[in-house]
């Protein structure tokens, strides 16, 4: 099987590549290699390459830059999944393509589920989800999974700036007032790549996943929030020894807001695809375990 994944330095793409490597031969182009703001250069790239898996790990994900940056947000995260997903149907090929939890406001109480209507609060969110319009407009099999809170060890994120301020401040002040659930890219990885077997051992990749397709959510397991997350990180890194402070969402500056309740409901993943992620505690040990002895 070949198969084509985009985003390969990113957080998933980066959890994603040593998994997708047996299941076939794999390309992977980073931005070096395909600027998905350049719809022609995907054409052509899948052209060239032909697939008959597209594994789309590629993102826009600077949520405070994308509101003065609108236009190049939407052609990475709006148009380029659509254009990805066209090429794959003009092949016969399949598509999986990452969500977000910004698609929702945050207004509900519960955990959202994959047909409560998406209403992003900022650029960011309406161009992911223009990007899942645009993949299911094209009528090629696609599977997109929505998740939130991505941590790993690789690239920016949430974790690794926790470890290091923890270790150069005094004292740190986290939101506690937003909901969700902190999912390793790992996690994500570990369950796209068992799908990508199951369908493997189907007898078209492209027909399994279109008996299967849509939208689904994949997060850990659980739900906190990004204070106690922050606790749970500094609870097995005795090396980060800065004081955490609760405050509310709106004593943090930023120039969009963010979803209040992030939480997704991943009942029909489990359902449907038979897959579940282990909880976001698990998950946080496991990650933190591969990062190097603390010197005594």
């Amino acid at each position: 099987m070949n198969i084509l994944l985009t985003g390969p330095q990113g957080q998933v793409g980066t959890a994603l590549r040593p998994l997708l490597e047996p299941l076939g031969t794999l390309t992977a182009l980073g931005r070096d290699a395909l600027d998905l703001a350049d719809a022609d250069a995907i054409r052509a790239a899948v052209q060239r390459h032909r697939p008959q898996l597209i594994v789309n790990a590629a993102a826009y994900t600077a949520v405070d830059r994308a509101e003065t940056e609108p236009e190049l947000a939407q052609a990475i995260n709006g148009v380029a999944p659509g254009v990805l997903a066209e090429e794959a149907g003009r092949l016969g090929a399949a598509l999986i393509h990452y969500s977000t939890d910004y698609v929702f406001d945050g207004s509900h109480a519960r955990p959202y589920v994959e047909t409560d209507p998406p209403h992003p609060l900022g650029v960011y969110g309406r161009s992911k989800w223009m990007g899942e319009q645009t993949v299911l407009a094209s009528g090629t099999p696609a599977w997109i999974f929505r998740t939130s809170w991505v941590y790993g060890l690789a690239g920016a994120n949430f974790l690794k700036t926790m470890l290091r301020l923890g270790q150069e401040r005094e004292s740190l002040n986290v939101v506690n007032d937003q909901w969700g659930a902190p999912t390793w890219a790992r996690s994500i990885a570990e369950a796209t790549a068992t799908l990508v077997q199951q369908a493997r051992n189907s007898e078209d990749v492209a027909d399994f996943i279109r008996r299967h397709q849509g939208v689904y959510h994949m997060t850990n397991g659980g739900a906190t929030t990004w204070f106690a997350f922050a606790q749970a990180i500094f609870a097995q890194r005795p090396e980060c020894r800065a004081r955490l402070n609760p405050i509310p969402a709106s004593a943090y500056p930023s120039p969009v807001r963010r979803p209040a309740n992030s939480r997704l409901c991943n009942d029909r993943l489990a359902q449907c695809l038979h897959v579940t992620l282990p909880d976001w505690q698990d998950a946080l040990a496991r990650c933190l375990a591969e990062l190097p002895p603390i010197p005594r």
